[in-house]
């Protein structure tokens, strides 16, 4: 099994540049050629997709615009659980949560399920130098409190020591004391260690990007943000981008008077913050005051714009170090996050704000043309600059994509056998993947296609699954532990509707009974985009759903 948990901070960068060079020189499997691709696998928390590249008109992201505008967008991506560590062993696998049995925090798929291979994995099999900055894996046991190190990784990921700060009293209230709040802009250097995480993430992936560039072998970097995922806790000068007197409410912010009250989520994490408290909201329906609204709408917006910071700093260097011309650059997020739709203040359910992500994928002299000699491709470009201009993304997809898919599209692009399809069961297949190979949206003629991937818009489908402790919303119903689970709802996406059903689910057996149906819901899409009207009809629901799982 991995080691134990590796050290933080300044030591670890020490430890990570001497193993790059045993990492360098031990890799002797098949790709190590000078030729191939680089990976730069951008991960991001709880990030909808608020960008101007998404249509975004208020939200400042030039960076991301900019990185899209090079790459091919995907305008229907979807996470297949919306919290965060089933997402993650789930697009990291290229699995199912139902076959990682990852629906909560509390467990390592190896143990648990089956010794699944993940990408970083893959890579490193096939002579890449496999690394992890921030937020990749979901720390804790259902990374085996490595970060699956040794398996995934050529050296121990690395952490910014700040994250230990990400839930302490660092927020400077109006009453000038320090409180543990959802609303948190801060004063860089009056916080702990005059940093947040995110920069230090930047710095370090800079550092091992510096590094690299003069290896013989190929590297997959991957680079987890923090921001937005809550507490709000950012730079305060990123508030100045969203004056309070812009900031809309959620066109549909009550709960719908349709809706099963199982799929409700109370956003029980939120309400523990000391701001939040102060409000006395009623559970679980209580509406936010608008005024405190607004300033949550304010703080997620000004954190996306911090992130894109950090992200054009990231991808200025690659330009700087003359690495844009050989590394295909991947940017999603685990989830999205409800900023007031459907009453909602978080992720934790089946809903298109909570399931739809962002995802692009830039990739030298295909989705962009290589850069000339002193040419950049990314100069970083400051949020604040009014001048700037809204950039159109390079090519776009409108075909509903999976994050499951990202296994093989990252293995095709860089010139690897994508893994093949999972059996079903698949518990005693290591190397296998569910998710669609999307290399034909990229036009390539000389890489392979998945010749399950349908030609008709109308036959794609995104499956998505979120469970439940009860019937009714209670203290636990947004993250159960695997104990506590009495029923899954599985959700179908298609261009014209999303369809959900609540089932009985034994999870002792990690069995659903699709004839035990609590409740269902179908909006479409068409006409009614926010999904608020269910139109679900009882005496149908359990047995077309059934028909289209896959």
């Amino acid at each position: 099994m991995p080691p134990p948990r590796t050290g933080r901070g300044l030591p670890w960068l020490g430890l990570v540049l001497s193993s790059v060079c045993v990492a360098l020189g031990s890799e002797t499997q098949a790709n190590s050629t000078t030729d191939a691709l680089n990976v730069l696998l951008i991960i991001v928390d709880d990030l909808r997709p608020s960008l101007g590249c998404y249509g975004d008109k208020l939200v400042r992201s030039p960076n991301i615009d900019q990185l899209a505008s090079h790459s091919l967008l995907f305008q229907n991506a979807f996470a297949q659980q919306a919290v965060c560590a089933p997402s993650r062993v789930s697009f990291l696998t290229g699995r199912r949560p139902d076959p990682t049995r990852l629906y909560d925090f509390n467990s390592y798929w190896r143990v648990h399920a089956g010794n699944f291979s993940t990408i970083p994995q893959y890579f490193k099999e096939n002579g890449y130098v496999t690394m992890s900055v921030g937020k990749v894996f979901h720390p804790g046991i259902s990374s085996n409190h490595t970060d699956d190190s040794p398996y995934s990784w050529s050296f121990p990921p690395y952490h910014p020591s700040s994250e230990k700060y990400e839930n302490t009293k660092t927020c400077r209230g109006p009453d000038g004391e320090l409180h543990a709040n959802l609303l948190c802009p801060v004063d860089v250097l009056d916080v702990p260690e005059g940093t947040l995480p995110d920069k230090q993430s930047t710095e370090q992936a800079i550092q091992l990007l510096e590094k690299m560039k003069t290896s013989a072998s190929p590297f997959f970097l991957a680079v987890g943000y923090h921001k937005p995922h809550i507490p709000f806790r950012y730079p305060k000068e990123f508030q100045k981008l969203y004056p309070l007197e812009n900031i809309t409410l959620a066109p549909d912010p009550e709960v719908p008077d349709g809706l099963p009250p199982v799929a409700y989520n109370p956003w029980m994490d939120i309400r523990q913050r000391e701001d939040v408290q102060a409000l006395n909201i009623s559970v679980p329906y209580g509406p936010i005051p608008v005024d405190f609204q607004r300033k949550i709408r304010q703080s997620y917006f000004a954190s996306v714009s911090y992130l894109d910071t950090q992200v054009g700093r990231l991808l200025s260097a690659l330009d700087d170090l003359q690495l844009a011309n050989s590394t295909i650059i991947a940017f999603t997020s685990d989830h999205g996050w409800a900023l007031g739709e459907h009453g909602e203040w978080a992720k934790y359910s089946n809903f298109d704000v909570a399931t739809h992500v962002p995802l692009m994928f830039y990739v030298p002299g295909r989705t962009a043309s290589l850069p000339e000699a002193g040419e950049k491709l990314f100069p970083y470009l400051d949020p604040f600059d009014s001048a700037s201009q809204l950039m159109e993304p390079g090519r776009q997809s409108m075909d509903l994509v999976e994050l499951v898919s990202l296994f093989p599209t990252l293995a095709g692009l860089a010139g690897l056998q994508a893994p093949p399809r999972c059996p079903v069961p698949s518990f005693h297949v290591e190397l296998c993947r569910e998710g669609k190979n999307l290399l034909k949206h990229f036009r390539f003629r000389d890489l392979e296609e998945d010749p399950y991937l349908p030609g008709n818009p109308r036959e794609l489908i995104a499956y998505s699954q979120y469970p439940r402790p009860s019937d009714i919303p209670q203290w636990n119903s947004d993250k159960p532990s695997l104990k506590d689970i009495k029923i899954m709802g599985y959700s179908i996406r298609t261009i014209d509707y999303r369809y959900t059903v609540w089932i009985g689910f034994n999870p002792d057996e990690f069995l659903a009974n699709f004839s035990d149906i609590h409740a269902g819901e179908l909006y479409f899409v068409d006409s009614d985009p926010l999904q608020d009207h269910n139109m679900y009809n009882d005496s149908q629901g359990g047995d077309l759903f059934q028909l289209l799982m896959p």
